[in-house]
């Protein structure tokens, strides 16, 4: 950088200097000559604060459960809005269908589902204690061809979450019938499938989100199951 003097010459700054230019709209521009050393513990100060600021959760993006759940806690919601669509972010959520408050029904869940035509999120415990489920980007029907869209995934806790995704492989998001609901297929296997009486079901690895099995063994057995409606969008 080269700094012009009263004399009209040029001088060659010394190593150890830098020139901070700084200019606003309809604003006087100014110069600041600062040290290297100055400049480089800027940088490292506005790093760890930007570092900070990443770390931190939002906490108003995360969904709101207008009633009590018997499966989500702070930490699962915490987890799952990170792959939620944005449209969703901070929006209440209500309980449209539980097996504890309605019974184990799939004809109920799917009453339950008419006339809604927003995302829904089931969530469902095995035998074995373990949390799972699916975010379908479309509430539940019965329906001669799948529907949904690539919104959907399917996910697990315990130890970790996991979250798969739509891989784009095939479009087989989710089918229903009254003898079961299907989510993900294609490979002989449904991602999640779960029986009339929402008592058995199963899960295997599938190439519609390219999964693991999501409970503790591919067929298990119900202890509880939710679903959740979001609001508002």
């Amino acid at each position: 950088m080269w700094l012009e003097e009263k004399s009209e010459t040029m001088k060659l700054l010394p190593d150890n200097v830098t020139v901070l230019y700084f200019a606003r709209d309809r604003v006087e521009p100014y110069v600041e000559i600062i040290t290297v050393k100055d400049a480089t513990r800027r940088r490292s100060l506005s790093s760890s604060e930007d570092k900070e600021a990443e770390d931190e959760p939002v906490r108003d993006t995360l969904p709101v459960l207008k009633h009590q759940s018997q499966l989500l806690d702070a930490r699962h919601l915490e987890r799952l809005a990170a792959h939620m669509p944005v449209k969703t972010q901070g929006s209440p959520w209500q309980l449209a269908f539980s097996v504890a408050v309605h019974g184990s029904s799939l004809k109920t869940l799917y009453r339950n589902m008419a006339g809604l035509d927003r995302p829904v999120l089931l969530v469902i415990r095995d035998m074995h204690k373990k949390v799972f489920g699916a975010f379908s980007s479309d509430p539940f029907r019965v329906s001669r061809f799948c529907y949904g869209t690539g919104e959907t995934f399917l996910f697990s806790f315990s130890p970790d979450f996991q979250a798969y995704r739509w891989s784009g492989e095939n479009s087989y998001f989710m089918s229903g019938t009254l003898e079961s609901l299907q989510i993900g297929g294609g490979g002989g296997g449904f991602g999640l499938w779960l029986n009339a009486d929402l008592y058995r079901g199963s899960s295997f690895s599938c190439p519609t989100f390219n999964n693991k099995s999501l409970s503790t063994q591919e067929d298990f057995n119900v202890l509880d199951l939710e679903v959740w409606t979001v609001q508002n969008i």
